[in-house]
């Protein structure tokens, strides 16, 4: 199993570029950036769209840019992969979000993990014109779009959210056909006809779903649509550092644990990474 870090980068913490040296340098495979554009202030929605949630903590409204701040660790590492965990993609617009996606797995080298969700805050999705009740859709077709711009010379989509006529737009990525796409996000049948249609993996956060039931649900629908089960990555957010959590997914086949970095300063964050170092050595 390949284990990687999680954090949302903000003006608060270790900054992206020495976060990426140091995460490269212990070994990691992976450095996933979580992102939200802005939190508004009269949200009503529960954090995570849990009821009875605790209130939201204060680094969700004070995120880097994703795409920004994955350039900068890009710039000083050379194995290291890069990881979106997650990109709110109802949120973005597709034409741009694509040239972004291609552009950083260009400049990193073919080294970027696209990492996917729909979306919980109601408030922030609203506010990018997007109908809460839509999210899902949206992303679909969005992720389609993007596949058009990012495999072929000359784009086109015509959706009922997205459409655009014949146009141009490069870079391509380096990775071939695309970054892999892999959706975070709970299980469900809608979901697991989501990845089966157009993403390359799973990565739902740990203590929110029954993983190990869900996958063999994952498995046996990828093989009722006529997919390969094993051409669909699995992986997990939020795995706590201990052989009892770790060992089972190992053994059902799980091939990436993300591990959660402190929200602190950058000395918390080194002395966290230099323990999760050590924990994860034992799997190399």
């Amino acid at each position: 199993m390949d284990f990687g870090v999680y954090i949302f980068p903000t003006d608060t913490t270790m900054q992206p570029p020495e976060l990426a040296r140091r995460v490269e340098s212990l070994g990691f495979e992976s450095l996933w950036f979580a992102e939200h554009s802005h939190i508004p202030i009269d949200r009503t929605t529960p954090w995570g769209g849990r009821v009875g949630a605790p209130p939201l903590p204060e680094h969700y409204w004070r995120t880097h840019d994703q795409f920004v701040a994955l350039a900068a660790a890009a710039a000083v590492t050379t194995t290291l992969k890069l990881g979106t965990g997650i990109t709110l993609v109802a949120q973005r617009d597709p034409i741009w979000l694509a040239k972004e996606v291609a552009s950083l797995d260009m400049i990193s080298n073919g080294r970027l993990l696209f990492g996917i969700g729909y979306g919980w805050n109601k408030e922030e999705i609203a506010n990018h014109g997007v109908q809460y009740t839509e999210r899902r859709a949206v992303v679909r077709e969005k992720i389609l779009a993007m596949k058009e711009l990012w495999t072929k010379d000359e784009a086109s989509f015509n959706g009922d959210h997205v459409a655009f006529s014949s146009s141009w737009s490069w870079p391509k990525p380096v990775t071939k056909p695309h970054p892999p796409v892999i959706l975070g996000s709970s299980g469900g049948p809608k979901t697991f006809q989501h990845i089966i249609e157009f993403c390359d993996g799973w990565m739902p956060i740990a203590s929110r779903t029954p993983i190990l039931e869900q996958v063999v649900y994952l498995r046996q629908a990828s093989e009722d649509a006529g997919r390969d089960p094993a051409t669909i990555e699995l992986g997990v957010f939020s795995v706590r550092p201990e052989p009892k959590y770790v060992e089972p997914l190992v053994e059902a086949g799980f091939a990436r644990a993300l591990l959660e970095l402190p929200q602190g300063s950058p000395a918390e964050v080194a002395e966290r990474l230099d323990e999760l170092a050590e924990f994860t050595s034992t799997y190399r």
